[in-house]
């Protein structure tokens, strides 16, 4: 155990978390999310105990959101809703990442299935989660932790 590090992130994701630079993304996918073949080639986590929320907060405790694009989340849309409908879920995860990281609403962007899925591909890592509530899968681009520029 480590002082002030949520006891959630073990050894191998703080490691992942690590390692990635800036514009890396670490996936967070729910229970039924296609992870091991999505993920082929990548670092594959899982936390079959946790929700997706729960797993946003404690990676969000350490990963600073990319401050220079303009969403740096991603979700997946709901199918066979209008644009603009968000899960239950998707919403508290929302408000969720607004609290842990100071990022807006309108910086988490919605995808569809499969240009989601496409993303996934590029992805550094991917963490599976326990979460059974469908469509409940985020995308986290990294940012960085920087002094400012000396003149």
């Amino acid at each position: 155990m480590l002082k002030n590090i949520d006891p959630l992130l073990s050894p191998e994701l703080l490691k992942v978390l690590a390692e990635m630079g800036h514009g890396d993304e670490i996936v967070l996918a729910d229970a039924n999310f296609t992870a091991a073949s999505l993920a082929a080639g990548k670092t594959l986590i899982r936390l079959p105990g946790v929700g997706v929320q729960r797993t946003a907060e404690a990676v969000l405790s350490l990963l600073p959101l990319d401050d220079m694009v303009r969403c740096p989340v991603a979700f997946m849309q709901v199918g066979g809703e209008p644009d603009g409908y968000r899960s239950a879920v998707q919403r508290e995860v929302i408000v969720s990442i607004g609290t842990t990281s100071g990022a807006r609403p309108d910086q988490c962007e919605a995808m569809e299935r499969f240009a989601f899925y496409e993303r996934v591909r590029s992805a550094f890592a991917v963490v599976q989660t326990g979460e059974l509530q469908g469509w409940a899968n985020f995308i986290f681009k990294k940012g960085v932790i920087a002094e400012a520029l000396r003149a």
